[in-house]
């Protein structure tokens, strides 16, 4: 084994190594056991103008099994972290690991060294060290605010899927969107939401106009001081050019859930009825299920 994927040393942050250090850390995972990937196959399935990306499970029984280990074993998974997943220092406040049950490949989260709530506002903190996570590998990064909006860990923490491991057929209507003053929603999305162009955004900006979305969406801090906790489940999604903010009002709709990955094109059933379901619904319509619809 290579010595950057030797689990007993810490890794102090370090600018264009992050990509070496997941694939490194992805071999070593995958060599222990700790790295739990989940099979899958796909099919596209076009809704609204989007070639909607559903992944099907291969094996149902596997991630379930997993999580009933991990439950049993102990409530929070990053505190302490699995040393077999930790891939690097992102900050003083945040260390980078893989995501133990990866659809696709490299997904990395961006996890709190101390415990924050993941009903917390997001703050400075967090989206320095994300903007540093993307200025070495772009990709998708989300946030899944709250269990209405497919939250599964109390402990905060910020996801990436490398660009190199998943399409965005998002993207396609984030080209089309009218904004003003950096801020616009699309015609073509029937669910609430609001973008934010981010492209250059320091770090502050991104802070600042992940608030003026919440603002915008009227689920934002009523006092303007952003400590504590959230006060209406949300999804946020986004790129080094955009971010996007969902309003979620349930985690899943005929028992199909979803997370901020449905938002930027990307499903998961668990089963072929499902899919046949979901193609018999249509994804923009499970979208606004979960959400809330765009008044008419």
């Amino acid at each position: 084994m290579c010595a950057s994927a030797d689990s007993s040393v810490s890794r102090p942050w370090q600018p264009r190594t992050l990509w070496s250090k997941l694939q490194a850390q992805t071999q070593h995972g995958l060599a222990t056991g700790a790295l739990k990937s989940i099979d899958t196959r796909y099919e596209l399935v076009s809704d609204g103008g989007i070639a909607f990306i559903v992944r099907i499970l291969t094996n149902l029984n596997r991630k379930a099994e997993a999580r009933k280990i991990q439950t049993k074993t102990k409530t929070n998974p990053f505190l302490p972290y699995d040393r077999d997943l930790y891939v690097t220092d992102v900050s003083d406040t945040h260390v980078c690991l893989l995501n133990k049950f990866n659809v696709v490949d490299h997904h990395f989260l961006i996890v709190t060294q101390k415990f924050e709530s993941q009903l917390d506002w997001l703050n400075l903190a967090d989206f320095t060290a994300l903007c540093r996570c993307l200025n070495d590998v772009p990709g998708l990064f989300f946030y899944n605010g709250g269990e209405a909006a497919g939250a599964s860990q109390p402990h905060k923490h910020l996801q990436i899927v490398p660009q190199q491991s998943m399409d965005l057929p998002i993207e396609s209507i984030i080209q089309t969107t009218n904004f003003i003053d950096a801020v616009g929603r699309s015609s073509q999305l029937p669910y609430a939401h609001r973008i934010a162009k981010l492209s250059g955004a320091s770090p502050e900006q991104v802070l600042q106009r992940y608030r003026q979305l919440l603002s915008d969406l009227d689920i934002a801090d009523p006092s303007g001081r952003w400590h504590g906790t959230q006060y209406s489940a949300y999804n946020l999604l986004g790129t080094r050019d955009w971010m996007m903010v969902v309003p979620r009002r349930q985690d899943d709709y005929l028992n199909i859930s979803v997370n901020s990955l449905g938002f930027a094109g990307s499903l998961l059933v668990k089963t072929q009825a499902q899919l046949d379901q979901l193609k018999s619904l249509g994804p923009m319509t499970l979208l606004q299920e979960v959400g809330y619809k765009t008044p008419t």
